[in-house]
């Protein structure tokens, strides 16, 4: 399955963009509007791009009301990106996504521009599974040393899937050598990415059987089939969106190509392939 990442795609604006993904994820709905970050609040680098939008959104209730049948009448599955300043915002919020039309919940749960809840995923997770019997989605940031720990955690909570990677952490500096972020930090994403993604996405799969989204730095057909090579169900595109709109049928196409450079049959014969045969034992 080919999806968008969490605030890389508008499908309103580009509606004909989203209809070429197998669902489309939201931006981040929090309880209350958000205005975001202040401005610049985008800057590019020699192998990504750095963001500090800060959960920019009209908020739950209108989100509810306008924008969430606006997608549903699109056609394509709706996966809601739900965040949060603590435990109960991220519960109450999936409390109320009507389960006839929302088909997956991915929790943000580590976004490295806004101040983050004090409890841990897990608690997290647990308190959303309390609320809904939505499908659930850890989205899990790759700063965690032991990305195994965390994945064996949020499963133990009630998580039905994981979702790796965030964005990393990471700085630019303009001309005049101060931050080029108002913020300064934000989200590092892009090809440079890549490499890291493929380490969380192999961990996690040494640690769990739970369908796992790979994402990070994702631009071609090889680039996705590595990423299930190491353990990912699907495969979402991020920052290639911004440049390419036409991606999602290209990283099909190529994809069906590099299964047949690798010398694969099908595509289901590739999945786990970096593990060495390891991964068919958790799976």
């Amino acid at each position: 399955m080919l999806l968008n990442a969490s605030g890389c795609l508008d499908a309103l604006t580009a509606p004909e963009v989203a209809a070429g993904l197998d669902a489309f994820v939201t931006k981040t709905v929090t309880p209350d509007p958000r205005p975001g970050n202040v401005p610049p609040r985008i800057a590019e680098t020699d192998h990504g791009m750095l963001n500090a939008i800060g959960l920019a959104n009209p908020g739950r209730a209108a989100f509810l009301e306008t924008t969430l049948p606006r997608l549903r009448a699109l056609g394509v599955p709706v996966w809601v990106s739900v965040g949060g300043f603590s435990a109960a915002d991220y519960a109450e919020t999936c409390s109320r996504l009507p389960e006839d039309a929302v088909a997956c919940v991915e929790l943000n749960l580590s976004c490295p521009n806004v101040d983050e809840a004090p409890e841990s995923a897990a608690q997290i997770v647990a308190a959303c599974r309390r609320e809904t019997s939505l499908l659930l989605y850890a989205k899990l940031s790759p700063h965690a040393w032991d990305v195994g720990e965390t994945v064996r955690a949020v499963e133990s909570a009630g998580a039905d899937g994981i979702s790796l990677v965030n964005t990393l952490r990471g700085l630019t500096l303009a001309p005049d050598l101060t931050p080029a972020l108002a913020r300064g930090a934000g989200g590092y994403s892009g090809p440079a990415l890549r490499p890291v993604a493929l380490a969380a996405v192999y961990a996690a799969r040494r640690a769990t059987s739970l369908p796992i989204v790979g994402m990070g730095g994702v631009r071609t057909g090889r680039d996705a089939l590595e990423l299930i090579a190491c353990g990912a169900n699907h495969v979402a595109l991020g920052t290639v969106l911004f440049v390419d709109p036409d991606a999602p049928d290209r990283v099909r196409a190529e994809l069906d190509a590099a299964v047949r450079d690798a010398r694969y049959a099908t595509l289901d014969d590739a999945f786990c392939a970096a593990h060495d045969g390891v991964a068919n034992i958790v799976n």
